[in-house]
């Protein structure tokens, strides 16, 4: 189906309506994001994706139209060697404030042209909820995290805390909270501002509350496994998706030979600079009697990667179908790899690098579904976590209960309810 086309009746019944998907491609959110539309898509909706070249091809594979955007951000984003303040500006400079402008001209054109229904946005895509509020189209968010933006008893995002309790933990939250709006407004609150004005929008007081526009934030996660919080009532949870990144999905695989235990290790997408972190995975997988398949995505090589004889190294695999085998999975803790795991009923050991990270990571240990390390540990300090895992029964326990209510939850229909039948 194309964007130009009348739209059909849905085998689902739904009536069926135009969308247009403002994304941006930050890596492991493409492909739950691209999940939408493609079930979008399936269910005989139009929809079109505005994005940047980098995910054409995977835009494509959905189904959907693909519009290319004029700009995108630029170079690598090297979150791994910033302070908080550097990666605050670093954020609004390269994801948020920078690509804005150009992203609110595209996103008008779309508009104008396809007349969407609805304007579904990225959740940093400053520039298409401008465009749509100025065209008054309503406009939804996609978080394909936990909850990220400031909310009553929810930890500041990016800390990796366990929820507060009683006055002092209270007092942690509010001001780890309102340091982090004030950091955040340093660098995107002007530049919001600005280009809020030159579409005849009044100003916003904080950069948050051009997220606070949308007329739902849907969370593509489960409410099970994130932590309780007193949300706004925008924030909806429609459960994950739990497709492979299209650069992955439908390739062959088979189990390394043997009965020993299977270790998937999952890493970024993006580059984090973690050639050495995996590396010292590696070296540690060499040290068990496991069966060790380590898949280094678009952003390392595998022939970067010294591989000890139970290891092999690819760089991609379906995960789907690796898990309904895998006993433990190594991670970053990135969202799609923790969620998938999870999922599975499998447990994790996870050495964040940053972004999300952490949050995924607290959210597991407090579960008992797995084990967290720092990104810096030794090979040794690997395997013991690794024989803990797989000789300790509870984690796997914890792992596929907490994966029961993940996998319900990724159902489909909370996220069809709101998407269908609430325009």
């Amino acid at each position: 189906m194309t964007g130009g086309e009348a739209p059909q009746k849905s085998a689902r019944g739904a009536h069926p309506r135009r969308y247009l998907f403002a994304l941006i491609d930050a890596g492991g959110t493409v492909p739950p994001e691209l999940g939408v539309v493609r079930r979008l898509v399936d269910r005989g909706h139009s929809v079109t994706v505005l994005a940047g070249e980098s995910i054409a091809d995977q835009v494509q594979s959905t189904g959907a139209d693909f519009l290319p955007r004029a700009s995108a951000p630029s170079g690598v984003f090297r979150d791994w060697d910033l302070s908080p303040l550097g990666l605050a500006r670093a954020m609004a400079d390269h994801m948020m404030i920078g690509p804005a402008p150009a992203q609110a001209i595209d996103t008008v054109a779309a508009i104008d042209s396809l007349q969407p229904n609805l304007v579904v946005a990225s959740a940093f895509a400053v520039g298409a909820m401008v465009a749509a509020e100025a065209r008054g189209i309503p406009f939804d968010l996609l978080v394909p995290n936990v909850y990220p933006f400031p909310a009553e008893g929810m930890p500041p995002f990016g800390a990796g805390l366990t929820p507060s309790h009683g006055p002092l933990g209270r007092t942690r939250d509010r001001v780890f909270s309102a340091a982090g709006v004030r950091l955040f407004d340093r660098y995107a609150l002007a530049g919001t501002n600005a280009l809020r004005a030159e579409y005849g929008l009044s100003p916003v007081t904080t950069a948050w509350d051009q997220m606070r526009r949308a007329q739902r934030h849907l969370l593509l996660t489960s409410r099970s496994f994130d932590f309780p919080g007193r949300l706004p009532a925008k924030a909806r949870y429609v459960g994950p998706i739990l497709d492979d990144p299209g650069w992955a999905a439908g390739e062959s695989w088979a189990p390394p030979a043997g009965d020993d235990p299977l270790v998937l290790v999952a890493m970024s997408s993006t580059f984090q600079n973690h050639v050495g972190s995996m590396q010292r995975i590696v070296d540690a997988m060499g040290m068990r009697p496991v069966r060790g398949l380590v898949t280094t995505g678009p952003a390392v090589r595998p022939d970067d990667i010294a591989a000890e004889p139970n290891v092999t190294v690819i760089e991609s695999a379906p995960h789907q179908e690796v898990l309904r085998d895998a006993d433990v999975v190594i991670t970053h803790g990135g969202h799609g790899t923790v969620i998938k795991a999870l999922a599975a009923g499998v447990p994790l050991i996870v050495l964040s690098h940053g972004r999300d990270q952490a949050d995924n990571a607290v959210r597991v240990t407090t579960r008992g579904a797995g084990i967290a390390l720092s990104r810096r540990a030794s090979a040794p300090r690997i395997a013991r976590a690794l024989d803990d895992v797989l000789n300790t029964p509870s984690y796997g326990e914890a792992a596929k209960r907490l994966g029961a209510d993940v996998a319900r939850e990724a159902s489909g229909s909370a996220l069809f309810e709101e998407l269908e039948r609430r325009l």
